[in-house]
This record gives C-alpha cells, structure tokens and sequence, in this order.
C-alpha cells in the first residue's frame, strides 16, 4: 500500500486538455467507486488488506481536521468533583465550545451500563450538531492464557458492541506490559494475538481499534511500531497521543507513527527525556500531521492543573488556528 498523489488541480489552458483531464477524474473515480462498493459488501476477513500488516493509512487530496474534546479532560468533575458532572454536562459544554466531536472515555460511564443509557447519549449529541468521535478502554493483552486474559478480551469486544451503538468509529486501546518472568518476545505476541482477535471481532461491528502510545509495550516509537506492524488486520491503526513519548526528540517520534494514526490525542504540555514539563508546540503538531495528510479528529486531552472549563476553550481555540 503506497501513499497516493493528491488529485490533479492544474487547469488546462486548452479545452481538449480540460475535456482529457475530466474523462481521467471520472475513470479514477468510478474505478474508486466500484472497488470500494465491492469491498464494502465483503467480510472484512476477505478484503485484500486483511492478510497484510498495516501499512500507512492512505489519505485522499491532502489534510483535512475536525476537533473534539476528551472526556478524560473533565474526570476529576465526572468522578464526583466540584462541580459534580455527568457525561450529560461534558457533552453541553462541547457544544458550546462550538467543537465538531465529543469523546466519550469509557470510564465515566454508568457501572450498570445500558442500551438505552447509549442511545440516550447519541440522541444528545446528535441534536447538539456533535459527533462522537471516539471512545477509549482500559485494557492488557499481555496477560497469559487464562481466565483474566479473557476478561479483557471481552471487555474490550463489549466496548465495541457499545460503540457500534453510539456510532463511535473508533476506539482507544493499550497495548498493556510484560509480566515478571515473561520475555518481550513473549509479551509481543500475546498483545499481537489480542488486538488481532478483537480486530477481527471489531470489524465485523464496523468500529477501528486504535493503539495508543501509552507505556507498556508501547513506551518506545520502536515498541509502538512493532506492534502496529505485526497486527494484520483493515480494523486496525494508532491513537497518537503527543504528550506520552518521552524521549530526547518527542516531535521525531510523533512524526514516524503519524502516517498511522487513526485519531490524535494533543497533550498541552510534553516532558523530553522524562524532565519538566515544557509547553507542546502546536504549530509543530500541525505541522506534522498535515505532512502525513491526516484526516481527522484532533482531540484536546487536558491534563494541566488549570480548570478545565477556562484551559480547555482557549486551547480548543489555539488549535483551531495552529491548524488552520
């Protein structure tokens, strides 16, 4: 799988160059067309990709971005903080803050979670111009075989039946961490095994599975990568969240997994080499994932000391304009 070429802009100085540019677009595109109405009418476990390793996400005519919110940004409010707030609440002020997206991290909803309690938070959305953009688990699949092996596996399938529902596309995975006694190669292979199960069972569902550099495997771009490159399967991509690699160039390390991602965290601060705290450059940011050609949400995930109902805004706004 290659990158392609951005659509063919000029405009011809002759009308027979016009007319021969035209004819090309139309058979480009019902060519498209054609392929993608074939694959979408095919198990996900017969389309050509399925058997191959990702490779990076092709993108069409350039960058575009949309912005949302992560719940995670208002958790100590949504756990019982002052104020207390509910997802209700969280999802009012996306709005108001006049984002495209509201993310909705699994955490913050009901234990005794039901259908009804998902269709409810879809129908508000919907009415206040939102999408769900994404929602996020907590999950190991580095467990061995066994009976807490299975329960993450079928937490995280539960979590996308509950995002089919909602008509989140996408979802927030870790990767999860070695065992004591348990070799890298070994802790490898048994997250490649999770992610590829639940892939398959996410397809089937119409919801991607996102990998999150988050520690564990992940810790490292290197570790990050590996794994992305053994998971086969069309379901399957990253998260990239900017403020959790920790490395003396944390930007280079954005910019390798960036033709990857199939949603993006922004963190306002980063810390190289695990030092303090330094201001994220969202200029840079920008900068990076409109070289890949990401298309997408740009999600803001606070986790500064500020409040989050005054941070949160001006941020949204600062990004706005670093991608515009």
């Amino acid at each position: 799988m290659t990158h392609p070429t951005s659509t063919e802009k000029t405009v011809h100085a002759s009308g027979k160059d016009t007319l021969t540019s035209r004819r090309h677009f139309l058979r480009h595109a019902t060519g498209l067309t054609t392929a993608l109405a074939a694959g979408a009418m095919m198990s996900p476990r017969l389309l050509p990709s399925a058997a191959h390793a990702i490779e990076p996400i092709q993108r069409l005519d350039g960058p575009k971005f949309k912005f949302s919110l992560a719940a995670y940004s208002y958790r100590k409010f949504l756990k019982g903080g002052v104020p207390s707030m509910t997802l209700d609440d969280f999802i009012a002020d996306c709005a108001k803050m006049g984002l495209e997206g509201t993310e909705l991290t699994s955490y913050y909803f009901p234990p005794e979670l039901t259908n009804d309690y998902l269709r409810h938070l879809k129908h508000l959305t919907f009415r206040l111009g939102l999408d769900i953009s994404g929602t996020a688990v907590a999950n190991d699949f580095c467990l061995p075989p066994g009976p807490e092996r299975e329960k993450q596996l079928a937490h995280v399938k539960r979590w996308i039946d509950h995002a089919e529902i909602l008509g989140a596309p996408v979802i927030r995975i870790f990767s999860g961490k070695a065992r004591a006694g348990q070799s890298p190669e070994e802790a490898h292979r048994l997250a490649v095994e999770g992610m590829e199960q639940c892939c398959d069972y996410a397809g089937q569902h119409g919801v991607y599975l996102a990998l999150e550099n988050h520690g564990g495997l992940t810790t490292t771009v290197d570790g990050l990568l590996s794994l992305v490159r053994d998971v086969k399967s069309p379901w399957f991509g990253v998260n990239m969240d900017t403020g959790n690699f920790y490395s003396a160039d944390i930007y280079a390390d954005l910019e390798k997994i960036a033709p990857y991602a199939l949603n993006v965290q922004v963190k306002v601060s980063i810390r190289p080499n695990r030092g303090p705290k330094q201001r994220s450059d969202f200029n840079r940011l920008a900068a990076i994932l409109k070289n890949s050609g990401y298309r997408g949400y740009i999600v803001l995930e606070y986790e500064d000391n500020e409040d989050p109902r005054e941070a949160c805004p001006r941020h949204i706004e600062e990004l706005r304009a670093a991608f515009a």
